[in-house]
């Protein structure tokens, strides 16, 4: 990583207890995704210790690919403070963002990531490869993980456990309606 990766993040340093803070206010997104049926994962994007931007999944309500948390949170970001470039400013994201989100956040300028859960299957900030922190990009990013990792993964856990049981129901529905 640059030296200098982090220098805009010491602006407005963020503690512990700031961390916690915020991707709270992240999981309370992913509640919002839970509750019309996505996959819940939730950002917030805080510059100044103010939130600036927030996003979550939206992929087959809005039926684009575009519609991670992420990517939602960055473009209400730029256009909150009127730049592309979102320097001095931490997302937070309660899953390990994957290589079109992490693109984006290389893309943007981001500072500091803070993630609450890995992604084992698509994340690209260690995961799978670190886009975030990838030499030859020419900015890299601070990543902070596990920050509130049992409720982001508790979150998951509960989403999918649920729509296997949706799941299971409708094809046990199904049989009994051939039958």
């Amino acid at each position: 990583m640059k030296p200098d990766a982090a220098k805009n993040v010491l602006h407005t340093p963020l503690s512990e207890e700031d961390d916690i803070f915020f991707m709270k206010k992240a999981l309370k997104q992913a509640e919002r995704a839970e509750k019309i049926g996505e996959v819940p994962i939730g950002c917030v994007i805080v510059y100044d210790k103010k939130i600036v931007g927030r996003g979550y999944n939206r992929r087959n309500t809005a039926k684009t690919a575009l519609a991670h948390a992420e990517i939602t949170a960055i473009s209400k970001a730029c256009k909150k403070l009127g730049d592309w470039r979102l320097e001095g400013c931490t997302m937070y994201v309660t899953l390990e963002p994957c290589q079109m989100c992490s693109g984006a956040i290389v893309q943007s300028r981001i500072d500091r990531v803070v993630i609450g859960a890995p992604n084992p299957k698509a994340g690209c900030a260690g995961s799978i490869l670190n886009i975030l922190n990838h030499p030859g990009f020419n900015h890299q990013t601070v990543i902070t993980e596990n920050v509130c990792s049992k409720d982001s993964t508790d979150i998951l856990k509960r989403f999918f456990k649920g729509l296997r049981k949706r799941l299971k129901e409708q094809k046990d529905e199904n049989t009994d309606q051939e039958i």
